[in-house]
Protein backbone atom coordinates (compact mmCIF):
# COMPACT_ATOMS: atom_id res chain seq x y z
CA UNK A 1 0.00 0.00 0.00
CA UNK A 2 1.23 3.38 -0.84
CA UNK A 3 -0.01 6.05 1.91
CA UNK A 4 0.57 8.79 0.20
CA UNK A 5 -3.14 10.65 -1.28
CA UNK A 6 -3.21 11.44 -4.94
CA UNK A 7 -4.06 14.33 -5.71
CA UNK A 8 -7.64 13.96 -6.42
CA UNK A 9 -7.94 12.44 -3.03
CA UNK A 10 -6.28 16.23 -1.41
CA UNK A 11 -8.80 17.70 -3.76
CA UNK A 12 -11.63 15.88 -2.21
CA UNK A 13 -10.47 16.48 1.71
CA UNK A 14 -10.21 20.13 0.47
CA UNK A 15 -13.64 19.97 -0.94
CA UNK A 16 -14.92 18.54 2.43
CA UNK A 17 -13.53 21.03 4.52
CA UNK A 18 -14.63 24.13 2.54
CA UNK A 19 -18.61 22.35 2.60
CA UNK A 20 -17.75 22.51 6.17
CA UNK A 21 -17.23 25.76 6.60
CA UNK A 22 -20.06 27.22 4.22
CA UNK A 23 -22.59 24.72 5.78
CA UNK A 24 -21.98 24.53 9.33
CA UNK A 25 -23.36 27.47 11.64
CA UNK A 26 -21.04 30.26 11.92
CA UNK A 27 -18.55 29.81 14.93
CA UNK A 28 -19.22 25.78 14.52
CA UNK A 29 -16.84 24.07 17.54
CA UNK A 30 -18.85 20.59 16.44
CA UNK A 31 -20.84 17.88 17.81
CA UNK A 32 -19.25 14.58 19.63
CA UNK A 33 -20.59 11.48 18.51
CA UNK A 34 -22.25 10.24 20.94
CA UNK A 35 -24.12 14.25 21.63
CA UNK A 36 -25.54 13.80 18.28
CA UNK A 37 -28.65 12.06 19.38
CA UNK A 38 -29.30 14.09 22.05
CA UNK A 39 -32.51 16.30 21.90
CA UNK A 40 -30.31 19.33 21.53
CA UNK A 41 -28.85 18.31 18.51
CA UNK A 42 -30.88 15.77 16.80
CA UNK A 43 -33.09 18.22 14.52
CA UNK A 44 -29.88 19.61 12.93
CA UNK A 45 -28.05 16.08 12.95
CA UNK A 46 -31.43 15.28 10.45
CA UNK A 47 -30.95 18.09 8.11
CA UNK A 48 -27.56 17.57 7.66
CA UNK A 49 -27.69 14.15 6.81
CA UNK A 50 -30.38 15.53 4.32
CA UNK A 51 -27.97 17.71 2.68
CA UNK A 52 -24.90 15.14 2.69
CA UNK A 53 -27.18 13.00 1.19
CA UNK A 54 -28.01 15.29 -1.61
CA UNK A 55 -24.86 15.50 -2.53
CA UNK A 56 -23.95 11.66 -2.30
CA UNK A 57 -21.22 12.21 0.15
CA UNK A 58 -23.43 9.49 2.95
CA UNK A 59 -22.60 6.65 0.60
CA UNK A 60 -19.56 7.75 -1.01
CA UNK A 61 -18.27 4.14 -1.84
CA UNK A 62 -21.44 2.91 -2.28
CA UNK A 63 -22.03 1.29 -5.98
CA UNK A 64 -24.15 3.58 -7.98
CA UNK A 65 -26.66 1.15 -8.11
CA UNK A 66 -27.35 1.49 -4.47
CA UNK A 67 -27.23 5.38 -4.50
CA UNK A 68 -23.61 5.95 -4.30
CA UNK A 69 -20.93 7.47 -5.79
CA UNK A 70 -18.63 4.61 -6.33
CA UNK A 71 -15.53 6.36 -4.82
CA UNK A 72 -12.95 4.53 -3.83
CA UNK A 73 -12.88 3.30 0.30
CA UNK A 74 -10.00 5.58 0.68
CA UNK A 75 -12.08 8.60 0.11
CA UNK A 76 -14.99 7.07 1.88
CA UNK A 77 -12.47 6.74 4.99
CA UNK A 78 -11.31 10.58 4.17
CA UNK A 79 -14.74 11.88 4.41
CA UNK A 80 -15.55 10.16 7.56
CA UNK A 81 -12.15 11.48 8.78
CA UNK A 82 -13.05 15.39 8.29
CA UNK A 83 -16.45 15.31 8.94
CA UNK A 84 -15.77 13.45 12.47
CA UNK A 85 -12.74 16.05 12.71
CA UNK A 86 -15.16 18.76 12.20
CA UNK A 87 -17.61 16.93 14.47
CA UNK A 88 -20.23 17.39 11.80
CA UNK A 89 -23.40 15.06 13.03
CA UNK A 90 -25.12 12.82 10.70
CA UNK A 91 -22.47 11.39 8.63
CA UNK A 92 -23.28 7.33 9.29
CA UNK A 93 -27.14 7.96 9.56
CA UNK A 94 -26.66 6.23 12.75
CA UNK A 95 -25.21 2.74 12.20
CA UNK A 96 -27.18 2.70 8.56
CA UNK A 97 -24.01 3.90 6.01
CA UNK A 98 -21.20 2.31 8.28
CA UNK A 99 -22.00 -1.45 8.45
CA UNK A 100 -26.04 -2.19 8.07
CA UNK A 101 -25.81 -0.87 4.36
CA UNK A 102 -23.25 -2.68 3.75
CA UNK A 103 -24.06 -5.79 5.28
CA UNK A 104 -27.48 -6.15 3.45
CA UNK A 105 -25.69 -5.61 0.39
CA UNK A 106 -23.43 -8.50 0.67
CA UNK A 107 -26.24 -10.52 2.40
CA UNK A 108 -29.64 -8.87 2.06
CA UNK A 109 -32.23 -10.16 -0.75
CA UNK A 110 -33.02 -8.28 -3.70
CA UNK A 111 -36.29 -7.38 -1.82
CA UNK A 112 -33.92 -6.49 1.26
CA UNK A 113 -31.83 -4.21 -1.11
CA UNK A 114 -34.46 -2.16 -2.81
CA UNK A 115 -36.43 -1.83 0.08
CA UNK A 116 -33.54 -0.41 2.89
CA UNK A 117 -30.25 0.88 0.45
CA UNK A 118 -32.18 3.90 -1.09
CA UNK A 119 -33.70 5.10 2.48
CA UNK A 120 -30.37 5.45 3.89
CA UNK A 121 -28.76 6.52 1.18
CA UNK A 122 -31.08 9.42 0.93
CA UNK A 123 -30.81 10.20 4.84
CA UNK A 124 -34.11 9.08 5.65
CA UNK A 125 -33.71 5.86 7.45
CA UNK A 126 -32.22 5.84 10.81
CA UNK A 127 -30.80 2.87 12.33
CA UNK A 128 -29.58 1.17 15.72
CA UNK A 129 -27.64 -2.16 16.28
CA UNK A 130 -28.96 -4.87 18.61
CA UNK A 131 -25.85 -7.10 19.95
CA UNK A 132 -25.11 -6.58 23.79
CA UNK A 133 -27.49 -8.32 26.26
CA UNK A 134 -27.06 -8.07 29.83
CA UNK A 135 -24.62 -10.51 31.22
CA UNK A 136 -23.51 -11.00 27.48
CA UNK A 137 -21.30 -8.08 26.17
CA UNK A 138 -18.03 -9.49 25.19
CA UNK A 139 -19.60 -13.17 25.00
CA UNK A 140 -21.81 -12.06 22.49
CA UNK A 141 -21.90 -15.56 21.40
CA UNK A 142 -24.01 -16.32 24.29
CA UNK A 143 -26.85 -13.61 23.42
CA UNK A 144 -30.10 -14.77 24.72
CA UNK A 145 -33.22 -12.59 22.73
CA UNK A 146 -35.45 -15.03 21.52
CA UNK A 147 -37.14 -15.47 17.85
CA UNK A 148 -39.16 -17.92 17.80
CA UNK A 149 -41.05 -18.91 14.47
CA UNK A 150 -45.31 -18.16 14.28
CA UNK A 151 -46.62 -19.05 10.72
CA UNK A 152 -45.05 -16.37 8.47
CA UNK A 153 -43.20 -14.17 11.39
CA UNK A 154 -40.70 -14.28 14.14
CA UNK A 155 -41.64 -13.52 17.64
CA UNK A 156 -39.10 -11.54 18.95
CA UNK A 157 -38.45 -11.85 23.31
CA UNK A 158 -35.71 -10.30 25.10
CA UNK A 159 -33.83 -7.65 26.39
CA UNK A 160 -31.01 -5.20 24.70
CA UNK A 161 -28.50 -2.69 26.18
CA UNK A 162 -25.62 0.05 25.25
CA UNK A 163 -27.96 0.39 21.87
CA UNK A 164 -26.97 3.25 20.54
CA UNK A 165 -29.41 5.74 18.84
CA UNK A 166 -32.23 3.34 19.62
CA UNK A 167 -34.39 6.25 20.72
CA UNK A 168 -34.36 7.96 17.48
CA UNK A 169 -33.91 5.13 14.79
CA UNK A 170 -36.91 3.30 12.80
CA UNK A 171 -35.12 0.20 12.01
CA UNK A 172 -32.88 -2.29 13.91
CA UNK A 173 -30.06 -5.04 12.63
CA UNK A 174 -29.99 -7.43 15.55
CA UNK A 175 -28.58 -10.65 16.53
CA UNK A 176 -31.11 -13.32 18.15
CA UNK A 177 -31.52 -16.77 18.81
CA UNK A 178 -33.17 -18.87 16.45
CA UNK A 179 -32.04 -22.35 17.94
CA UNK A 180 -31.41 -22.48 21.94
CA UNK A 181 -30.32 -26.19 21.49
CA UNK A 182 -27.02 -25.74 18.96
CA UNK A 183 -23.89 -24.59 19.92
CA UNK A 184 -23.89 -21.02 20.83
CA UNK A 185 -22.01 -19.95 17.97
CA UNK A 186 -24.65 -22.00 15.47
CA UNK A 187 -28.19 -20.73 16.65
CA UNK A 188 -27.83 -17.34 15.94
CA UNK A 189 -29.79 -15.27 12.91
CA UNK A 190 -29.84 -12.04 12.04
CA UNK A 191 -33.14 -10.01 11.58
CA UNK A 192 -34.38 -6.34 10.46
CA UNK A 193 -36.74 -4.52 12.84
CA UNK A 194 -39.20 -1.85 12.63
CA UNK A 195 -38.70 0.46 15.53
CA UNK A 196 -42.29 0.93 15.51
CA UNK A 197 -43.50 -2.47 16.02
CA UNK A 198 -46.07 -3.54 18.90
CA UNK A 199 -43.88 -4.55 22.18
CA UNK A 200 -41.03 -2.45 21.45
CA UNK A 201 -40.04 0.23 24.54
CA UNK A 202 -37.10 1.93 24.58
CA UNK A 203 -35.38 3.50 27.50
CA UNK A 204 -32.65 5.88 27.60
CA UNK A 205 -29.79 5.34 29.75
CA UNK A 206 -27.75 8.73 31.01
CA UNK A 207 -23.90 8.79 30.17
CA UNK A 208 -21.50 9.89 32.90
CA UNK A 209 -21.41 12.90 30.65
CA UNK A 210 -24.80 13.50 31.13
CA UNK A 211 -25.51 12.88 27.60
CA UNK A 212 -28.16 10.29 26.22
CA UNK A 213 -26.49 7.99 23.66
CA UNK A 214 -27.11 4.70 24.76
CA UNK A 215 -30.57 2.90 25.58
CA UNK A 216 -31.81 -0.57 26.89
CA UNK A 217 -34.03 -1.75 24.74
CA UNK A 218 -37.23 -4.43 25.59
CA UNK A 219 -39.00 -6.34 23.25
CA UNK A 220 -42.13 -8.59 23.95
CA UNK A 221 -43.26 -10.94 21.65
CA UNK A 222 -42.58 -8.33 18.43
CA UNK A 223 -43.74 -10.15 15.18
CA UNK A 224 -40.74 -9.55 12.59
CA UNK A 225 -41.75 -10.80 9.34
CA UNK A 226 -39.58 -13.99 8.02
CA UNK A 227 -38.71 -11.61 5.15
CA UNK A 228 -36.76 -9.39 7.58
CA UNK A 229 -34.24 -12.54 7.99
CA UNK A 230 -30.81 -11.68 6.37
CA UNK A 231 -29.39 -14.73 5.49
CA UNK A 232 -30.02 -18.54 6.33
CA UNK A 233 -31.81 -19.09 9.53
CA UNK A 234 -28.64 -20.38 12.43
CA UNK A 235 -26.35 -18.64 10.09
CA UNK A 236 -26.29 -15.16 11.25
CA UNK A 237 -22.78 -15.57 13.48
CA UNK A 238 -20.64 -15.17 10.42
CA UNK A 239 -22.59 -12.46 9.40
CA UNK A 240 -22.81 -10.31 12.08
CA UNK A 241 -18.83 -11.38 12.50
CA UNK A 242 -18.47 -9.23 9.21
CA UNK A 243 -20.50 -6.80 10.39
CA UNK A 244 -18.35 -5.82 13.18
CA UNK A 245 -14.94 -5.70 10.81
CA UNK A 246 -16.97 -2.96 8.91
CA UNK A 247 -17.89 -1.37 12.37
CA UNK A 248 -13.98 -1.67 13.51
CA UNK A 249 -12.23 0.02 10.84
CA UNK A 250 -11.01 2.62 13.30
CA UNK A 251 -11.01 6.31 10.85
CA UNK A 252 -12.73 7.89 14.00
CA UNK A 253 -10.56 7.19 16.40
CA UNK A 254 -8.27 8.69 14.89
CA UNK A 255 -10.16 11.63 13.99
CA UNK A 256 -11.75 12.19 17.40
CA UNK A 257 -8.05 12.00 18.86
CA UNK A 258 -6.62 14.48 16.12
CA UNK A 259 -9.19 17.10 17.19
CA UNK A 260 -8.18 17.12 21.21
CA UNK A 261 -4.71 16.69 19.93
CA UNK A 262 -4.99 19.87 17.93
CA UNK A 263 -6.97 21.64 20.88
CA UNK A 264 -4.42 20.87 23.23
CA UNK A 265 -1.55 22.09 21.22
CA UNK A 266 -3.39 25.31 20.99
CA UNK A 267 -3.62 25.35 25.10
CA UNK A 268 0.06 24.56 25.03
CA UNK A 269 1.53 27.19 22.87
CA UNK A 270 -0.62 30.14 25.07
CA UNK A 271 -0.85 28.65 28.36
CA UNK A 272 1.61 29.54 31.63
CA UNK A 273 2.35 27.06 34.56
CA UNK A 274 4.28 29.17 37.48
CA UNK A 275 4.80 31.88 35.29
CA UNK A 276 7.10 29.94 32.63
CA UNK A 277 5.33 28.82 29.14
CA UNK A 278 3.53 25.99 29.19
CA UNK A 279 5.39 24.94 25.60
CA UNK A 280 8.76 24.59 27.37
CA UNK A 281 7.95 22.18 29.65
CA UNK A 282 10.04 19.37 28.91
CA UNK A 283 7.29 16.88 30.13
CA UNK A 284 4.48 18.73 28.95
CA UNK A 285 6.47 18.33 25.15
CA UNK A 286 7.29 14.74 25.11
CA UNK A 287 4.03 13.78 26.26
CA UNK A 288 2.68 15.85 22.87
CA UNK A 289 5.22 13.93 21.45
CA UNK A 290 4.28 10.72 22.22
CA UNK A 291 0.05 11.17 21.92
CA UNK A 292 1.35 12.47 18.49
CA UNK A 293 2.76 9.50 17.03
CA UNK A 294 -0.20 7.06 18.35
CA UNK A 295 -2.64 9.62 16.62
CA UNK A 296 -0.59 9.22 13.21
CA UNK A 297 0.22 5.35 13.28
CA UNK A 298 -3.54 5.05 14.11
CA UNK A 299 -4.41 7.09 10.98
CA UNK A 300 -2.04 4.55 9.11
CA UNK A 301 -3.84 1.71 10.27
CA UNK A 302 -7.18 2.79 9.85
CA UNK A 303 -6.40 3.75 6.14
CA UNK A 304 -4.81 0.38 5.39
CA UNK A 305 -8.28 -1.44 6.21
CA UNK A 306 -9.75 0.93 3.91
CA UNK A 307 -7.01 0.17 1.43
CA UNK A 308 -7.81 -3.89 2.03
CA UNK A 309 -11.47 -3.30 1.27
CA UNK A 310 -10.77 -1.24 -1.30
CA UNK A 311 -8.90 -4.54 -3.11
CA UNK A 312 -11.37 -6.91 -2.03
CA UNK A 313 -8.92 -8.82 0.48
CA UNK A 314 -10.21 -9.50 3.77
CA UNK A 315 -9.55 -6.82 6.58
CA UNK A 316 -10.17 -9.16 9.55
CA UNK A 317 -7.28 -8.86 12.02
CA UNK A 318 -6.41 -5.26 10.28
CA UNK A 319 -9.88 -4.29 11.29
CA UNK A 320 -9.30 -5.43 15.23
CA UNK A 321 -5.70 -3.57 14.88
CA UNK A 322 -7.14 -0.57 13.99
CA UNK A 323 -10.21 -0.58 16.67
CA UNK A 324 -7.99 -1.62 19.37
CA UNK A 325 -4.97 0.94 18.67
CA UNK A 326 -7.63 3.76 18.22
CA UNK A 327 -10.06 3.34 20.88
CA UNK A 328 -7.13 3.35 23.31
CA UNK A 329 -5.13 5.97 21.66
CA UNK A 330 -8.20 7.95 22.02
CA UNK A 331 -8.04 7.38 25.71
CA UNK A 332 -4.78 7.82 25.83
CA UNK A 333 -4.85 11.79 24.17
CA UNK A 334 -8.16 12.52 26.38
CA UNK A 335 -5.93 11.67 29.31
CA UNK A 336 -3.08 13.40 28.78
CA UNK A 337 -4.90 16.12 27.74
CA UNK A 338 -6.59 16.39 31.24
CA UNK A 339 -3.36 15.94 32.84
CA UNK A 340 -1.75 19.09 30.75
CA UNK A 341 -4.69 20.81 31.24
CA UNK A 342 -4.92 20.68 35.36
CA UNK A 343 -7.21 22.26 37.25
CA UNK A 344 -8.97 23.84 34.25
CA UNK A 345 -9.59 20.39 32.37
CA UNK A 346 -12.63 19.89 34.91
CA UNK A 347 -14.46 22.54 33.58
CA UNK A 348 -17.16 21.86 31.74
CA UNK A 349 -18.73 23.21 28.70
CA UNK A 350 -21.04 25.23 30.30
CA UNK A 351 -18.12 27.49 32.20
CA UNK A 352 -17.18 30.27 30.15
CA UNK A 353 -13.61 29.44 31.90
CA UNK A 354 -13.41 25.94 30.26
CA UNK A 355 -10.73 25.71 27.45
CA UNK A 356 -11.84 25.07 24.04
CA UNK A 357 -15.45 24.70 25.49
CA UNK A 358 -14.73 22.14 27.62
CA UNK A 359 -14.15 19.68 24.66
CA UNK A 360 -11.34 17.78 26.33
CA UNK A 361 -12.96 17.49 29.28
CA UNK A 362 -16.15 15.80 27.63
CA UNK A 363 -13.73 13.42 25.56
CA UNK A 364 -11.96 12.23 28.78
CA UNK A 365 -15.59 11.65 30.08
CA UNK A 366 -16.91 9.83 26.76
CA UNK A 367 -14.18 7.22 26.05
CA UNK A 368 -14.12 4.80 28.30
CA UNK A 369 -16.66 3.00 26.76
CA UNK A 370 -14.54 3.26 23.25
CA UNK A 371 -12.72 0.05 24.45
CA UNK A 372 -15.47 -1.77 25.14
CA UNK A 373 -18.02 -0.95 22.36
CA UNK A 374 -17.53 -2.70 18.95
CA UNK A 375 -15.73 -5.60 20.86
CA UNK A 376 -13.75 -5.33 23.52
CA UNK A 377 -9.81 -4.26 23.48
CA UNK A 378 -9.25 -7.96 25.30
CA UNK A 379 -11.81 -9.61 22.46
CA UNK A 380 -9.57 -7.68 19.90
CA UNK A 381 -6.22 -8.82 21.12
CA UNK A 382 -7.64 -12.73 21.07
CA UNK A 383 -8.52 -12.24 17.16
CA UNK A 384 -5.53 -10.85 16.72
CA UNK A 385 -3.76 -13.91 18.25
CA UNK A 386 -5.86 -16.16 16.83
CA UNK A 387 -6.96 -14.85 13.38
CA UNK A 388 -3.50 -12.50 12.52
CA UNK A 389 -1.22 -14.95 14.10
CA UNK A 390 -1.95 -17.96 14.10
CA UNK A 391 -1.75 -18.72 18.24
CA UNK A 392 -3.80 -21.71 19.74
CA UNK A 393 -7.26 -20.32 21.45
Amino acid sequence: MDFRFTEQEERFRAEINQWVKAEMPRGWAGVDREDQFSPEHFSLTKVVAKKLAAKGWLTVAWPREYGGQARSHIEQAIFQEEMMYNGVPGTTMGVSIQWVGPSIMTYGTPEQKAYHLPSMASGDSWWCTGYSEPGTGSDLAGLQTRAVRDGDDYLVTGQKIWTSAAHVSDWCWMAVRTDPDAPKHKGISMLLLDMKSPGVRVRPIVNMADGVSFNEVFFDNVRVPRRNLIGQENQGWYILAVALDFERSGIMYAAYARKALGLIQRFVETATRDGKPLRGDVLVRNLLAEMTIQVHLQRLFAYRVAWLQGQGKAFNKEASTAKVWGSEAQQRVAAGGMRILGLAGQLESTSASAPWLGRVERQYLLTPSTTIAAGTSEVQRNIIAQRGLGLPR
